[in-house]
């Protein structure tokens, strides 16, 4: 299934993809797609609905967030072994974790805000995994049966209050805006092996970014029981599992985004995103 959100900004409601790529309402008494409608039980009772049978949602309305108010937002850095290369950085022993503050997400095509002082806003597409069933300590082997499915993340970051303002990563990574997600959370038997899904990201038209995540170097199975070693993973958090090669700090010289420049990206099998970048008020 391809599950989305639909409406304007607070508004938002649940709906699918049907086969003919029209948004279907999903009806109101399911609730929104977050929590518990995330687990095993909830997408069954989803799945269990004729698509033909729902309202179709008329006109192009706005996309949220597929996935709504996730509890947490975990982050993995250098998780690439080429984007590691052009960061001129080790590939790391252990994953590198940071967060995303919960005001970072947005909708897929939303505009994204280059903050206030910002002089190096960099793009980066990643492969967000959203939980489904509770996950502590969790083994590798068994971490993907407690993923609900898939979706495309732009951790967009903010280079200089990342790396040049001293403390952890995060302040460079939470800003309002950084963390469009979708258009749609795909779940995995849609999607097949994540670590075969290629990703692609270009900016006005010039492709920077293009490669597989076959070149992690920790897996989506191995995120999942790593991150459920530090805290418990509820249904409708997000892991965005890393970027490849071609982000704006790793070119020669390191290209940034400005207000008025378009960024388009997206995963195979998972849909696509396209943001305009504007000026914080």
């Amino acid at each position: 299934m391809k599950l989305l959100r639909y409406g304007e900004p607070g508004r938002e409601r649940a709906g699918l993809l049907d086969e003919n790529g029209r948004i279907r309402a999903l009806p109101d008494a399911l609730g929104d797609l977050a929590g518990d409608r995330l687990t095993p039980a909830g997408l069954a009772e989803i799945a269990a609905l004729d698509p033909m049978a729902l309202p179709v949602v008329e006109g192009d309305p706005r996309l949220g967030s597929c996935i709504a108010r996730p509890g947490k937002f975990v982050c993995i850095g250098l998780n690439y072994r080429a984007h590691a290369a052009e960061s001129d950085l080790p590939i790391p022993a252990e994953p590198v974790v940071f967060g995303k503050w919960s005001s970072a997400t947005v909708g897929p095509n939303d505009d994204v805000e280059i903050p206030r002082g910002s002089e190096k806003t960099d793009w980066e597409v990643e492969l967000g995994v959203v939980i489904g069933t509770r996950a502590r300590h969790v083994a590798r082997e068994e971490a993907l049966s407690h993923v609900a499915g898939y979706c495309v993340v732009h951790d967009v970051s903010e280079r200089a209050f990342q790396l040049e303002r001293g403390g952890t990563w995060d302040k460079g990574k939470g800003c309002d805006t950084f963390g469009p997600t979708g258009p749609w959370l795909v779940t995995p038997d849609e999607v097949g092996d994540p670590q075969a899904l290629r990703l692609w990201l270009e900016v006005d038209g010039h492709r920077y970014q293009d490669s597989t995540t076959a070149d992690m170097i920790f897996s989506v199975a191995e995120l999942v029981s790593y991150v459920s070693g530090f805290c418990t993973l509820e249904p409708g958090d997000i892991i965005s599992t890393g970027t490849p090669e071609g982000v704006g700090l790793g070119q020669r010289p390191p290209v940034y985004l400005r207000a008025g420049q378009t960024v388009r990206l997206g995963i195979d099998r998972l849909g696509e995103q396209c943001q305009r970048f504007v000026a914080a008020a």
